[in-house]
């Protein structure tokens, strides 16, 4: 069976129209989860990642609003609350779209997974990963008032918060992910990018960061040799002079190109373009990588969609 590791935007897990409640991001994940277990239909062995922006910042933000009640988690603690109901969520969902399909004895886990990361990358210096809900110019002027946030606007959308987003530098628990690829188990790992941890003194220890979910699904692809890196968004194709009236939609490209238009500063940070410096990184070890929408991902697998990166 070919190997995929599959990248879950935002949009997978939750609907932009809908509440911002674990009932409403369960029913958006079950159609998720259709989508993925048809991929799997069609002989290929997955591994998920997701990302947790919006999750985890209102994580932070209910242990905040609490804080006289019972002390505040710090984020890393948020990162590893988040990738656990995600990745139930994602268990429940793979366990009922298999199940349709016949495959109701297939393991679906979640590992609880810790992504080393050096304690001297210059992202932690300038932080840029937004996280949590999008606010009005003026809430953020508030927030960054009273709580010190570093607010930056993300794409036209809003205004969120920003802290530190470095690169993942190793999986820790990347042996336990193997033993269950191999055992035949869906599994869903580096949920969030990954809680970050330094290399301290006596082991491991949480930062407050988050890794970009694209890097650390990158990282993931080359760890298990996979054939294909999937990087689902809410757009069918990454673009150049995206929004403008000569915006081109990209198909297939080759990695020097992709290299040309990230010079040029096509893709916005915190955006598209961590989406496309992942897909370059995993396109130049000889394989595919594939950005395109959810309702697109098996169209893009054969060939008629999405924007595919190669050597």
């Amino acid at each position: 069976m070919k190997k995929i590791v599959i990248a879950l935007g935002g949009n997978a897990l939750q609907s932009g129209k809908g509440a911002a409640t674990a009932e409403a991001q369960l029913e958006t994940v079950n159609a998720t989860c259709e989508y993925l277990a048809e991929i799997m239909e069609r002989d290929y062995e997955i591994a998920i990642v997701h990302g947790n922006g919006p999750q985890i910042g209102r994580i932070l933000l209910a242990s905040e609003t609490a804080k006289d009640v019972t002390p505040v988690m710090p984020f890393d603690v948020c990162g590893a609350m988040s990738q656990g109901y995600i990745g139930y969520h994602i268990q429940q969902g793979m366990n009922k779209a298999l199940r349709k399909r016949g495959h109701g004895q297939r393991q679906v886990a979640t590992i609880v997974t810790q992504v080393v990361v050096d304690k001297d990358d210059l992202a932690f210096q300038n932080p840029t990963k937004p996280i949590g809900a999008f606010y009005t110019k003026e809430e953020a002027d508030t927030l960054a008032a009273d709580k010190g946030y570093i607010m930056k606007e993300d794409a036209g959308r809003g205004w969120r918060r920003v802290i530190a987003s470095p690169l993942p530098v190793r999986i820790n628990e990347i042996a336990t992910v193997k033993y269950l690829l191999a055992d035949n188990t869906v599994v869903i790992t580096c949920g969030g990018g990954g809680i970050p941890v330094i290399e301290g003194a006596e082991g491991l220890e949480g930062v407050a960061a988050v890794i970009d979910k694209d890097f650390s699904a990158e990282k993931l692809a080359e760890e298990i040799n996979a054939d294909v890196l999937m990087i689902l968004t809410e757009v069918e194709k990454a673009a150049v002079n995206f929004g403008k009236p000569n915006q081109q939609d990209l198909g297939e490209i080759t990695v020097s190109q992709a290299e040309q238009y990230i010079s040029e500063g096509h893709f916005a940070a915190g955006s598209m373009l961590p989406k496309v410096q992942a897909a370059v990184k995993f396109a130049k070890t000889g394989r595919k990588a594939i950005i395109t929408a959810l309702d697109k991902a098996i169209p893009a697998l054969e060939g008629k969609t999405g924007t595919v990166v190669t050597l």
